[in-house]
Formats: structure tokens, C-alpha cells, sequence
């Protein structure tokens, strides 16, 4: 094999294995991802910074015998790194500086250890802040199945690069959805995984008390589940650890379980309408679950959330943006030290000063508190599995993928931004705020073709449980990704 093409609709695992019998090289794998990346980059803008050389220097020095051994890969541009590398972060003043990455993170050293190779890195919005990518700095990252949508965000421009067939599997982190949301928007696998599970030093510790976490999107299953098994663990110096898997995660794509009870719910926590199309694809999946020989029943841990919050008590949204704006404070402040001169307005887009001021506003005492109250919320969802539920089935976002320019914080109130995120984020933001592992798995189509995704949660720690129901999952309903190659306005 040696043709761009031949690779194009292969996962990660599939790639490795021909690596691994010698079907094809390293070198072949990869030349046929930069020139996808060269072809595809005018159109859909995913990635921001080409480290091709690096790879050639990287496969010509001799690759680990990782599992993923002679992939092709990608960055995020935010999150794990390596030394001396562009680290911009969506940010404009980081690209007119150009600031560079002062040491490896642990991530990515575990992912040149499984034998990846790293092409470059991807866009995304101005710190990770919006489910769209759309930055300033970089300009908006377009859908490969209708170039005038969004990709989701914050992991947009990875998740686009997979859709499209640049590379079969690319880095992501998540604090409110950012996994999840373009892994919906682009057909795509997003894992979740249990807070701390991976470890983001030496740089962060708990990055906001615990939103944030690392993985990937991909193409299937399979190789999410074997892409934690590389990945996952402590590093020297984390503050907690998640609980060790009782074996590894790829003997769960087997374990075929049956009989689970399952939570289903189509009504988020907030007070939002839900598209008929997300609706529809997850009420089919509930169906389909059933017919794969489990239980079914409606039913959500955010139940008793409404019932506490109706008069004053549970504000999710409003709790969650103490910890988001707080974090948003943090990190321009450390930049200020950072780069020698404090960060100001003209330095970053609208909604991010305006996120950093409430974060500054906000007293240490409120924080706290409001980490305490999502504490309690961890505890209320933690007792409704305990209850008898081994997992809950949600839609992803509550709308399809949106027309690109959908989120101005151009005007007087740059925070009208933020609140127009909440449709893809009001299934997926509580569980950063409770720490649970999620998948979202892409499950249906609109009529117009978009892509679709269901969320499904587990317990703390129970990532094995989605990987196996996720596996049972598509081996009943394949997912294909010919949309992304051959649909209508799509890259071809």
C-alpha cells in the first residue's frame, strides 16, 4: 500500500497492524497523512501547526514498540505538549509571541511511548472556552460533513482532522463536553474518562478542582479503549489518583454483557429545549440496548437536582461558572507572569476577559463553596447509581451541529456567547462537575445528514462498563464515515 486513500477509512488499531505484520511501513502511514493534512488544510482548517520534519526525524531515530507504533497523530493544541513545540492555546497574543512549550507533559511522552507519531497540532477556541472552534487567532475549523457548521469544541479541530480521514485518532481534553461535543458534531468516538484518571502534569495538578480531563476522539471503539490502556495511571506529584481498572480495558470490548439496568433520559438538568433529531437518535439507541438484552427505563441521577434546585437551591449553570470564569482568571494571570507584563483586554477575545473578570469578582469564598455544593451533587448522582443503575443514556448536545458564526461575543454583552454554548453542553457539563466517565458514540444522523451522538455515564471508575456497551454498541449498529468523503458540500 502506498496510496493516500488506502488508509483513509482504517482506525488506529488497523493502521498498527499493518505496521505490526509489515503490510505497510511507518513511513508510508505517515506520507499519506501529511498529504491528506496538505490537501484538506485550505478547507477545513484543523491543523494550525505542521511538525512534519519532527516525524520523519522521530521514525528515521527509531519509534517505541507501542501499541499504536508508526501512527500518525495529532495535538490539541492545549493540554499535553512537547518541549520546544508551539503552544498558542487559541490565543493570539501566545502566536504573536510565539510561545513555546517550556518541557514535555507526562501525556505526551505516554503517547510517543505507545508509538505514535505526531504530525502536529490542532485548532481550537481561545482556551478551550466554547463548544465551537472558531478562534480569532486561527479562524473557525470547518465540519468535513457540511463546511459551514461547526465541529464542536474544544476539541474541534482534532476531532475534525479524524472525521476527515487526516490521521484515524487525535489528542482531546474535556471540561465541560470538549471531547464529547465534537466527537457528536463529527461522528466520532469521545471517552470521557473518570477525573484523574490521567494524569495532566507536571504543569496541572487538578486543573478548576477537577473539570478537566485527557483523551482522545477516534474512530471506533476499540481504539479509545486501547489508546487508556497506553495512557491512563498516575504521574509523580498528582494530587489523586483514579481507581486502578480491574484488567485491561481492550478485554471489555469482548465482555458482551447483558442484563444492565440503564437510565434514559432526553430532558437535561437545565432548562433547555432538546432537538426532535437528538431526541429521536436516542430513544433509538435505548431501543436498540434493549433489544441487546438490557433494561431499559426512564429515569436520571439529575432527577432530584430539579427537585432541590427548582426555589434556590441547585444552580448547575451558575455553579459551574464560578470554577469555568475562575479558571479562566488563573490562566491569564499565569500568562501575565509568564510573558513579563500583565495580560489585559486587548489581548484576548471579548468573552474571555469578560469570563476572567467574574473569576476575579468571585470570592475565594464563593469558589469553595461552590465546589462544595458540586461535591454534594457528586454524592446525590454517586447514590443514584448505587440505587441499581449500572449506566445512564443521554443524547450528547441537546441540537445538531450549528452554522458556523452562531457564537458573537462581538457586542455589549460578550457573555451572550457563553450562554448560547448551553444547548451543546447541558448533558455533558455536569458530569465534569461530578467527575463520572462518559462516552459519547455516534449513533444516527439528521435528515440532512449531520452527525448525532448519545451520551452514555457510568459510576466513578467504570470505564469498563462504557466500553463494553459501547462495543456492543457498534458491532450492532457500524458506524461509516463515507459522509465525510463523499456527502454534499463535504471534503472529498
Amino acid at each position: 500500500m502506498s496510496a493516500t486513500e488506502d488508509f483513509v477509512d482504517m482506525d488506529a488499531t488497523a493502521q498498527a497492524e499493518l505496521v505490526r505484520s509489515g503490510e505497510a511501513s511507518a513511513e508510508e502511514l505517515v506520507e499519506a497523512a501529511i498529504s491528506r493534512i496538505e490537501q484538506h488544510t485550505p478547507q477545513i482548517n484543523a491543523v494550525i501547526h505542521e511538525h512534519f520534519d519532527e516525524a520523519r526525524q522521530a521514525m528515521a531515530a527509531g519509534l517505541p514498540d507501542g501499541p499504536f507504533k508508526g501512527v500518525p497523530f495529532l495535538l490539541k493544541d492545549l493540554g499535553a505538549c512537547f518541549a520546544g513545540q508551539p503552544l498558542h492555546m487559541g490565543m493570539q497574543v501566545l502566536k504573536d509571541t510565539d510561545f513555546r512549550a517550556p518541557m514535555d507533559s507526562f501525556l505526551a511522552q505516554r503517547f510517543r511511548n505507545a508509538g505514535l507519531v505526531t504530525l502536529g497540532k490542532t485548532n481550537l477556541p481561545e482556551l478551550g472556552i466554547l463548544p465551537t472552534t472558531e478562534p480569532k487567532a486561527y479562524g473557525p475549523t470547518r465540519n468535513p460533513y457540511d463546511l459551514d457548521r461547526t465541529v464542536g469544541g474544544s476539541s474541534g479541530g482534532s476531532a475534525a482532522a479524524v472525521a476527515a480521514g487526516l490521521v484515524p485518532i487525535a489528542h482531546a481534553n474535556d471540561g465541560g463536553g470538549s471531547i464529547r461535543i465534537p466527537a457528536s458534531c463529527c461522528g466520532l468516538v469521545g471517552l470521557k474518562p473518570t477525573r484523574q484518571r490521567i494524569s495532566e502534569g507536571p504543569v496541572i495538578g487538578d486543573n478548576m478542582s477537577g473539570l478537566t480531563t485527557e483523551l482522545v476522539v477516534s474512530r471506533s471503539v476499540r481504539d479509545s479503549a486501547r489508546m487508556l490502556d497506553a495512557v491512563h495511571g498516575a504521574a509523580p506529584g498528582d494530587p489523586y489518583v483514579a481507581p486502578a481498572p480491574s484488567r485491561p480495558y481492550v478485554e471489555e470490548l469482548t465482555a458482551n454483557p447483558a442484563g444492565l439496568r440503564i437510565g434514559f433520559t432526553t430532558e437535561p438538568a437545565v432548562d433547555i429545549a432538546v432537538d426532535p433529531a437528538c431526541v429521536e437518535v436516542t430513544e433509538r439507541t435505548a431501543k436498540l440496548l434493549e433489544s441487546l438484552g438490557h433494561n431499559v427505563s426512564p429515569g436520571s441521577p439529575t432527577d432530584a437536582t430539579e427537585a432541590i434546585g427548582a426555589d434556590g437551591g441547585i444552580d448547575i449553570q451558575d455553579t459551574f461558572l464560578t470554577r469555568w470564569a475562575a479558571g479562566q482568571a488563573s490562566v491569564l494571570s499565569t500568562l501575565g507572569i509568564v510573558l513579563g507584563r500583565q495580560i489585559t483586554a486587548d489581548d484576548v477575545e471579548p468573552l474571555t476577559w469578560a469570563l476572567a473578570e467574574i473569576g476575579r469578582d468571585r470570592s475565594a469564598g464563593r469558589y469553595l463553596a461552590d465546589v462544595a455544593v458540586h461535591q454534594g451533587l457528586s454524592r446525590m448522582i454517586a447514590f443514584w447509581f448505587e440505587g441499581g443503575f449500572d449506566l445512564l443514556l443521554t443524547p450528547t448536545m441537546a441540537e445538531p451541529p450549528s452554522p458556523l458564526g452562531s457564537w458573537d461575543d462581538s457586542g455589549e454583552r460578550p457573555m451572550d456567547a457563553f450562554d448560547r454554548a448551553l444547548p451543546s453542553g447541558a448533558f455533558t457539563a455536569i458530569f465534569n462537575v461530578t467527575g463520572q466517565p462518559a462516552i459519547s458514540l455516534p449513533m444516527g444522523r439528521t435528515d440532512d445528514g449531520l452527525p448525532v451522538g448519545v451520551q452514555l455515564v457510568a459510576p466513578l471508575g467504570r470505564e469498563d462498563l462504557l466500553i463494553a456497551v459501547a462495543a456492543q454498541l457498534e458491532e450492532a449498529q457500524p458506524w461509516g464515515h463515507d459522509a465525510v468523503l463523499t456527502g454534499a458540500g463535504a471534503v472529498g
